[in-house]
Parts: structure tokens; C-alpha cells; sequence
């Protein structure tokens, strides 16, 4: 079999989920990437970590990638580069031609992920395709002090320009807004420009309901772009800090057939290739899933599409290593992964139902964590993941998901 080595941007617990997922399938060793020595991806078997200062400034980064190509393609028949954040996907992408000589690539072109990336844009590609959204009311600076929502309160708030938004850093900043009436709504949008932010806001109807009403949806799309993999999974449990709302804690992997048609028809409609990742909610008053972005690139909880028996790393190496052309595969498989102790799942999990599902998986051991690895087991790596779970009990406790946010 040819030789590959994936190099992955990225120390977090996305950058070990990619990390596990090769080793699972292909028992090798990937290489990380990053500015910073996270503890998820430290004292591993699975995975070499490289720190390298300003990797986060493009010319480091393409310099480095350059450099390191010359040295790794000498030993591997196929380098593979896998992106773990969005500051990493830009610069990739804006030189796709310097790094192709060196690198398996699998990564759209520069316009279709400007499209995307963009909330605003995003939700006009739905429009055309038919794809569910919430109802949604665009800020600009100009527009910003006389803002007419066609619906009520509450409302959700967030930057339609998520890149520009991790450049500015102001007090009470966070990644989504829940706003309950107009004078905190201008207070918000005020001070969000004031940053120095200059993308438009995204205003949109709150849609009610609990963690349990959020979906998650990772996909791969091969070279040809076509779609070779898709995992429907429902949220039990979602972070609520102001820095980490929205962060996955808890998925059960499930199957969607009509949700599985409609995006696999889009994507292949605009030739996506790639990991691509969702993030839905089910909005009971009108039973409708409805999108809320698209990641262009593989979630941060995306390990539990491996979890769950599609292994992300399968579908890339077949696609560019092996040159299989096989048939898709959508998951209908029930699987927990977890990303936090089973103690706060039982006290925050509010829906009676879905905990006895969650239970009843555990109690099958159809369940799994994305850093605990008996592959990848040392004492000091495991009292450092366990440390990182256990932050849980206090993160919970000061954010806990509101009751009143039920169906």
C-alpha cells in the first residue's frame, strides 16, 4: 500500500479526533500543527505535535507547510492536509496552487468558500436551494440605528463573518447572542462595531427548544464532488459559557433520509469537496430542520461520525490515496459520543426521553469519548483528559442550559 502522512493544523481535540480516526482505521501516527501545545493532543501515541510561533499569520503558515513538504514527501508517497479551523482553511486555500505539489488537498476553490463561509451569502445559496433557515435581518453600519425586525422577541444575534470576528475582542463578547428586547439588541450591535468589526451581523427569530432540538450533520465529498458519506447526529448537550456556547458535549448518531437527499443534492449541485459540517435545529411550530451554517471543514465533535462507524479518515484515503469509487454510505446507526462525564450528562439532560436513550446506549457500551483511547493510554496523558472533562462539573454549574428554553 502507498505511504501517507496526515498533517493536520491543529492541536485541539478536532485536530485528535482526525488523529484517532486515522490511527483507528490505518494504525499510523499523524502530525499536528499549531501555535500552541494543547493538552488534548499532549503525551499522545497517535499523533506528533509541532509548535511553531505566528503559525497563525499566512506566510508563516504557507512557509512552514512548504518547507515541511519538501522534507516529508521525500519519505511518503501522499501528504494529506487537513484543516481544524477556519484561520487555517483561508490561507490554505488562498494558495492551493503553491501547495498542490506537495500536498493532497481536499479543499473547494477560493469563491465558493467565500460564498459559504459567509452567513449572509449562505442563507441566499439556501434560498435558491430550497434549504430551511431562519427568518433572518441583516445589520450593517449604515442600517444599524434604525433596525425593523419583521418578527419578535427574543431574537438570536450573531456575526455573519466569523474570521473578522475572532480578529476583535471586546468586554461581554460572545459567540452567539440570545436578545430579549430592543434596547439590549442596539446596546449589542453597538458595541460589536465599536470593536472595529466591519462584516454585517446576522439577525434571526429565535427558534424555542431545548439542547435536544439541535442536529449536527458531518458529510465528505470526494474529488469529483460527489458526496461518499453523510452522519445525521442529535445534540443531548451543548455548552452555555459565553466563549463556548454551542460547543457539542453530547451526540446521539441517528439517520435522516430526507435531510440526507436535500444536502447531498446541493452539494453535489455546487461541486463542494471536502469534509463539510452542519448545524441544524428542529423548529417544532413549523416541523422543519433548519440550517444555521455550514463549517468547510470537519467539526469539532465530528469524531462521533467515526464513533459511530463511518470513519472520517476511510472515506479520504480511498477518495485520494486508494482511488476507490464506492457507493455513499448515511448513517442510521444509534451511537452516543460524549464529550463530557456521564454525571453531568444525567443533570443537565432535561428531556426524560432522550437521557433514558443515552443511558440505555451506555448500558449497551454503544457509547465513546473522543480522547479516551486505549490505544493512547499513558498516566499522565489520562489524568490530563480526565482533568479536561472534569472542568465540566464547574463549567455547568456557573452555565447551565436554561429550562425555560424547552419545547
Amino acid at each position: 500500500m502507498k505511504t501517507f502522512l496526515p498533517i493536520i493544523l491543529g492541536t485541539d481535540a478536532n485536530a485528535y479526533g482526525l488523529a484517532r480516526s486515522f490511527n483507528d482505521k490505518y494504525n499510523i501516527k499523524s502530525l499536528a500543527l499549531g501555535s500552541f501545545p494543547l493538552k488534548e493532543t499532549k503525551n499522545s501515541k497517535i499523533i506528533d505535535v509541532k509548535i511553531i510561533k505566528d503559525i497563525n499569520k499566512e506566510e508563516v503558515l504557507i512557509n512552514t507547510l512548504l518547507k515541511l513538504g519538501k522534507e516529508y514527501k521525500q519519505k511518503y508517497d501522499y501528504l494529506i492536509l487537513l484543516s481544524c479551523a477556519e484561520w487555517y482553511t483561508n490561507p490554505i486555500v488562498n494558495n492551493i496552487e503553491k501547495l498542490k505539489e506537495y500536498y493532497i488537498l481536499p479543499f473547494m476553490n477560493k469563491e465558493l468558500k467565500d460564498k459559504l463561509e459567509d452567513k449572509e451569502s449562505f442563507y441566499q445559496i439556501c434560498e435558491k436551494y430550497n434549504l430551511d433557515y431562519p427568518k433572518t435581518y441583516i445589520v450593517t453600519k449604515e442600517n444599524k440605528d434604525n433596525i425593523t425586525l419583521p418578527f419578535n422577541y427574543p431574537v438570536a444575534l450573531k456575526p455573519s463573518n466569523s474570521t473578522l470576528y475572532s480578529n476583535v475582542n471586546f468586554e461581554g463578547k460572545e459567540k452567539s447572542y440570545k436578545i430579549k428586547d430592543k434596547d439590549t439588541l442596539k446596546q449589542t450591535v453597538d458595541k460589536i462595531f465599536d470593536s472595529g468589526y466591519n462584516g454585517h451581523i446576522i439577525i434571526q427569530d429565535f427558534i424555542p427548544g431545548s439542547d435536544d432540538t439541535m442536529y449536527v450533520l458531518n458529510c465528505y465529498s470526494n474529488k469529483e464532488g460527489k458526496v461518499k458519506m453523510m452522519c445525521f447526529g442529535r445534540c443531548i448537550l451543548e455548552e452555555h459559557s459565553p466563549y463556548g456556547v454551542g460547543n457539542y458535549r453530547a451526540i446521539i448518531s441517528d439517520g435522516n433520509k430526507q435531510i440526507y437527499e436535500k444536502i447531498k443534492n446541493f452539494l453535489e449541485d455546487i461541486h463542494y469537496i471536502g469534509f463539510s459540517n452542519f448545524d441544524l435545529k428542529y423548529d417544532y411550530r413549523d416541523q422543519t430542520y433548519k440550517l444555521f451554517e455550514i463549517n468547510i471543514r470537519q467539526g469539532r465533535s465530528s469524531y462521533f461520525t467515526t464513533a459511530a462507524g463511518l470513519n472520517l479518515a476511510q472515506y479520504l484515503v480511498e477518495d485520494y490515496v486508494l482511488n476507490l469509487d464506492k457507493n455513499p454510505e448515511y448513517n442510521y446507526n444509534k451511537f452516543l459520543w460524549l464529550h463530557t462525564p456521564k454525571k453531568v450528562l444525567n443533570k443537565y439532560v432535561y428531556n426524560q426521553d432522550v437521557l433514558n436513550e443515552a443511558k440505555a446506549l451506555i448500558k449497551q457500551n454503544k457509547y465513546a469519548y473522543t480522547l479516551k483511547n486505549k490505544k493512547d493510554n499513558s498516566l499522565i496523558r489520562n489524568l490530563w483528559i480526565q482533568r479536561i472533562y472534569n472542568k465540566d462539573y464547574q463549567t455547568f454549574k456557573l452555565y447551565p442550559p436554561k429550562k425555560e428554553d424547552e419545547k
